[in-house]
């Protein structure tokens, strides 16, 4: 049996058709999918184990299950960047997008340079990874310098103004992260909302009321000055 007959066979043994009505009350495309649990996704993922080939096998399967574990599987450093532009082209659900880019798509070392290409493009779920990836970076890039981040809120600013919910979020996810990071951001991403506040359209309203009501409660000031106290000097 080859590789990906037997992954889409332990696909189909955990899928549950009868939750795709729930998943689609979630805003989860259910077009094609086996309605697997995030946590039978994973186990399956762990039992294939990183096969570059298996995960652009399991993407052309177009099974959005099998996209997730594709993500998983995947060799970040042979991602390249045709074949990332590939796969975002694909994104048709936001939980396929965001799991991507937290596997994947956050260890490549084409990153960063994606973020700040995809950030302009209209296309929502592009647009989206843009801003699903800022965000797992802001939490998972330890090396990144605060001018990756500083840089990013030019285009979480710029990127506001989007009525699109999908996209909306995920700004609005990425500018919270950014002010999670440390004492330095987060006094950036609070003055990047309130200058959000001020482009005056609902989208923007919505971002920055909702980012500045968690950047500046006590227990994201004390949580940000107790990282400042115990990071190194360098």
């Amino acid at each position: 049996m080859s590789r990906l007959r037997f992954a889409i066979k332990l696909l189909e043994q955990h899928a549950r058709p009868d939750q795709l009505a729930g998943m689609a009350r979630f805003g989860i495309n259910p077009e094609r999918r086996l309605g697997l649990s995030m946590p039978a996704i994973r186990a399956l993922a762990k039992i294939l184990g990183h096969d570059h080939e298996l995960a652009s096998a399991l993407w052309s399967t177009g099974i959005p299950d099998a996209q997730i574990v594709a993500g998983m599987v995947a060799e970040p450093a042979k991602l390249t960047a045709q074949k990332m532009d590939e796969w975002v082209a694909c994104f048709q659900s936001w939980d396929v997008c965001d799991q991507v880019c937290g596997s994947a798509f956050k260890a490549s070392p084409l990153a960063w340079s994606k973020v700040a290409e995809w950030a302009p493009r209209d296309e929502e779920f592009v647009r989206r990874a843009a801003f699903a990836l800022l965000a797992t970076l802001a939490v998972h890039d330890k090396k990144a310098d605060d001018e990756h981040f500083l840089a990013a809120l030019a285009l979480v600013e710029h990127a506001s103004g989007d009525e699109r919910n999908f996209v909306k979020k995920a700004v609005n996810w990425a500018l919270r992260n950014i002010g999670k990071r440390n004492p330095a951001l987060n006094a950036a991403a609070v003055d990047a909302a309130h200058r959000i506040q001020h482009q005056e359209t609902r989208p923007a309203r919505w971002i920055a009321a909702d980012a500045l009501r968690e950047l500046t409660s006590e227990a994201v000031q004390t949580r940000v000055q107790h990282r400042s106290i115990s990071s190194p000097k360098v």
